[in-house]
Formats: C-alpha cells, structure tokens, sequence
C-alpha cells in the first residue's frame, strides 16, 4: 500500500501558516516548521497583548484624571472617593475624555467630588499650592 503524505489538505495547511508569516525575516517567513513555530508565538503575543491592552489603557485614564485634578486641588485617589460618595457613577474612560476635552464638566465634576466629601471649595489660588 502507498504511502499517503496527505497532498492537497497538506500543501493548504502549509500555505495557511506560511501566509500568516508572510514578512517574516529569514527563513521565518520561507520554511514551513521555522514559520509554524514563529506564527504559533505571534498568535500567542497578540492574545497576550489585547489583554494587556485593557490595563494600558485604564492606566492612561487614570493619569489623565489624576492630572486633571490635581489642577483643581484635589488627589486622583480623593478624587474618586469623593465622587462615590456623591454618587457619581462614571467610569475612568469618561472622566479622562472629560478631563482632556471638557473642563467646565469635570470642574462641576470636582465640584461634587468636594460635596461628597464634605469639604469647601479651595479660594482663588489656592489649588497651586498643592
């Protein structure tokens, strides 16, 4: 009986992986067992990297909140403390499109940060101070 190597299935599963490798350096992107183990670790990166992606971004937000208030006198963290005392229910990706593109919304924002925590509003320079 004749040896059957799988011809056509086999021939579109070495084009398949070597099409996802297209670009590659070397024989990475020519030799089918080279480009089967450098395409495997890039599906595994890109996996990785949209779950770290997430975080890359909350942190960002955070930044641009804590920078934001700050320059209104107040710390990120009392910030959000406050704002959850007032019963404010916005999430960071909000509050940081507020901080950088609206500053009459999130000075109102500060505003009721300040109100849930039970403090005044700071006099006219006070906020560089800090």
């Amino acid at each position: 009986m004749p040896r059957a190597k799988s011809g056509p299935p086999g021939h579109r599963r070495h084009r398949k992986v070597l099409g996802r490798a297209k670009g590659f350096r070397g024989g990475r992107g020519k030799q089918f067992r080279a480009a089967s183990h450098t395409v495997q670790k890039a599906l595994r990166n890109a996996y990785v990297g949209r779950k770290r992606k997430k975080g890359d971004f909350r942190s960002l937000w955070i930044v641009r909140i804590g920078a934001a208030s700050r320059a209104h006198g107040l710390s990120y963290s009392r910030m959000m403390n406050g704002l959850k005392k007032a019963g404010v229910e916005l999430n960071r990706k909000t509050l940081a499109d507020l901080a950088v593109n609206d500053e009459a919304a999130f000075a109102a924002l500060v505003a009721s940060a300040r109100e849930g925590l039970g403090e005044a509003a700071p006099a006219a320079g006070a906020a560089d101070s800090e």
